[in-house]
């Protein structure tokens, strides 16, 4: 249900099970790991990751859970394997951008969560619904959501598990940009922002925001990338490229 396609630098990884309104059956997270993995290897300079259909995502798939009941192995493997997945989103090298325009509920706010940048059209809607089922939620997707919105807002989200729109999500955090209805053209504008830039300046930026969200100030080997970026072969084709139109 995860389908990649990579063109011009920008990789799009679309959700596309849209009879399930983007529903991740238990089964299917492995195979999101290896997109993400063939994603990084395409050398992409962005990802964007998007839902087919009417609905970003609707979560775990939750008609899988009843097999689950007396299975404790088959439980731990789902837990698991979508930490892994969603893990390896937030991993990945290069810019990540969730792009919802639907609901996105459970997992899907995980997965979104795991993302550099959150983009929202006027048709998104965001809910946290484990205890609607009397589950819980990752340990893991509770510390980013806390690390987005902040405890009071992530409390509300969780223990109400009611929906908030596009712009609610903006202003509390949980996404960076609220477009409505000028979506499309705010992603044009910034993937075309992002695969103009370097990538290997990317890539190191976003190995110090990594860091930096972790609490670390100071890192050796950010350090060591900027020397070695500062006497770069890239940085000097740069700026002659950027005298050359000066001087036109």
């Amino acid at each position: 249900m995860f389908e990649l396609s990579i063109e011009d630098g920008v990789a799009r990884l679309i959700l596309s099970r849209p009879e399930a309104r983007n529903a991740v059956p238990a089964a299917q997270w492995p195979l999101l790991a290896a997109a993400a993995d063939e994603a990084e290897q395409s050398g992409a300079r962005v990802l964007l990751l998007l839902g087919q259909g009417d609905a970003f995502c609707a979560g775990a798939d939750i008609s899988d859970f009843p097999a689950m009941r007396g299975d404790e192995a088959s439980r731990s493997r789902f837990r698991q394997a979508m930490r892994v997945a969603i893990d390896r989103v937030a991993g990945l090298p290069m810019p990540t951008v969730a792009i919802i325009d639907g609901p996105c509920f459970g997992a899907g706010v995980a997965l979104i969560m795991a993302c550099d940048f959150r983009l929202a059209g006027a048709a998104a809607r965001f809910a946290i619904t484990p205890a609607k089922f009397g589950i819980s939620y990752p340990q893991e997707d509770i510390h980013r959501l806390v690390s987005l919105v902040g405890p009071g807002h992530a409390a509300r989200l969780l223990f109400g598990a009611a929906a908030i729109d596009g712009a609610e999500a903006e202003r509390i955090g949980l996404v960076e940009c609220f477009a409505g209805a000028g979506l499309t053209g705010a992603v044009d504008r910034l993937v075309a922002d992002i695969v103009a830039n370097s990538a290997a300046s990317l890539e190191t930026l976003k190995r110090g925001l990594r860091l930096a969200g972790g609490g670390v100030a100071q890192d050796d080997g950010q350090d060591a990338r900027f020397d070695a970026m500062l006497g770069s072969d890239a940085l000097a084709a740069r700026l002659a490229a950027l005298r050359a139109r000066k001087g036109r």
